[in-house]
């Protein structure tokens, strides 16, 4: 199944809007609700994590546990009937945020691994 990519653009060889697989399609997704800040989306305030506020905060361990289990059941409740949550880690090194999600697709069953990386200049 083909599905519009993340973050919308315009394919660049047939000038209309760029496609994204499935798999690719998902990553996105997911993408969205790690960084995208609560209330930021007009219809739906409750959308998103938030994680890039994590940078300017002071790292612990509760910090870092706090974060996976908001991670985790914000993926739940807005993707929980396209992925299951098997693992979140996140780290905070200086100015540099990374996110790893372990998941299962629930159509496939496939398991899949997604990272991301946000730095700030």
């Amino acid at each position: 199944m083909i599905e519009l990519a993340y973050p919308y653009r315009f394919d660049e060889n047939t000038g209309r809007t760029a496609t994204a697989t499935e798999e690719r399609h998902l990553r996105d997704l997911i993408e969205q609700v790690l960084f995208t800040n609560p209330g930021e989306r007009v219809n739906r305030p409750n959308f998103g994590c938030g994680l890039l506020r994590l940078i300017f905060a002071p790292n612990s361990d509760v910090l870092a546990a706090a974060t996976e289990l908001t991670v985790q059941g914000q993926l739940q409740q807005w993707l929980g009937d396209r992925v299951r949550v098997d693992a979140v880690d996140v780290q905070n090194v200086d100015s540099t945020l990374k996110v790893t999600v372990k998941y299962v697709v629930v159509a496939t069953q496939q398991r899949a691994v997604a990272a991301f990386e946000r730095t700030v200049a």
